[in-house]
């Protein structure tokens, strides 16, 4: 089999998936608050909470409902945190961003020395298996399911959930009232206020729901295969997750092609550095997420420009 065949398979698309939930989910949340004229530069910090505690959760409790509910619970707080700094304080979103990301790292680490002694990661002994879709094994030979079974099977509920989110995300937005509410907030605040509505509380209600998504998606990074917290462990996918959400016009359908994009890039990455007949370079693989992430972001800029022009 050559090496184009071994990349292009059945399992580059399980790995498609695996990468693009968590930066799905990460943009999702950027979406809701985008909409409300909020940019979520604390993504990041949110979702690495949310890792820690789902599993430190889940490793005293050996319940994958509540290291769910740990993981949501911490994102939301910092969220929460998030939304009153800016909100409430009108601290600037840049700095406020900045400053839920370094204390969420400060916050893990602290927690992990104290708690396991190790500021590196903590891996438990026993862990609750994440529930996972289980195809029946029959499938694994069939032509056309077979491909479905070595892509899906085994895959977490929490990458159903995303692309679940994306389709009531988007109903959410634009067909009902309170997604008309929220996008008239981010356009126009002083109608909004008029109308007798408080676009303060709608904000508020947006950055809550970004903290729902980080707590999903950081989650699913540290439960999906591993099982394990490691510090920083997030490296980059809740700004990943913002460069979608631009990327993608802060739609939900737009966000998750762009999401799909960036996690066809690590997928390749990670299937291409198992395959050693495609003789690529190790340094030059590890490059190609984030090469594709300055692209994807340098022709959204140029496309926002585009649009001012015209």
């Amino acid at each position: 089999m050559s090496g184009l065949a071994q990349l292009v398979n059945a399992d580059l698309v399980g790995a498609l998936l695996l990468y693009t939930t968590p930066i799905l989910l990460a943009a999702i949340g950027c979406v809701f608050t985008q909409q409300a004229n909020i940019l979520n530069i604390a993504m990041e910090g949110m979702m690495l909470t949310a890792a820690f505690f789902a599993i430190a959760v889940g490793a005293a409790t050996q319940s994958v409902a509540l290291a769910l509910a740990g993981a949501i619970a911490s994102a939301m707080v910092m969220s929460a945190v998030f939304g009153y700094v800016v909100l409430v304080l009108g601290a600037d979103v840049f700095v406020a961003g900045i400053g839920i990301n370094l204390l969420a790292d400060g916050v893990t680490v602290f927690l992990l020395e104290r708690l396991y002694n190790n500021e590196g990661s903590y891996t438990p002994t026993t862990f609750p298996t994440m529930w996972q879709l289980a195809l029946p094994s029959g499938w694994a030979n069939a032509p056309v399911l077979g491909f479905l079974y070595h892509a899906l099977n085994g895959q977490t509920v929490i990458v159903f959930v995303a692309l679940l989110l994306v389709v009531v995300s988007h109903i959410v937005l634009y067909r009902t009232k309170i997604g008309v509410h929220i996008r008239a907030t981010g356009e126009n605040p002083e109608a909004v206020e008029a109308a007798g509505l408080n676009p303060t509380w709608l904000k508020f209600l947006t950055v809550m729901i970004s903290g729902v998504c980080a707590g999903l998606g950081g989650a699913q990074l540290a439960m999906a295969t591993l099982d394990e917290f490691i510090r920083e462990m997030t490296n980059g996918v809740g700004f990943i997750g913002l460069s979608a959400e631009i990327f993608g016009n802060a739609t939900p359908i737009g966000s998750l092609i762009a999401s799909a994009v960036f996690g066809l890039a690590n997928a390749v990455a990670d299937r291409v550095q198992v395959i050693p007949s495609l003789n690529v370079s190790p340094d030059l693989v590890l490059m190609l997420p984030y090469v594709v992430t300055l692209v994807a972001l340098t022709l959204a800029m140029i496309r926002r420009r585009r649009a001012r022009i015209a």
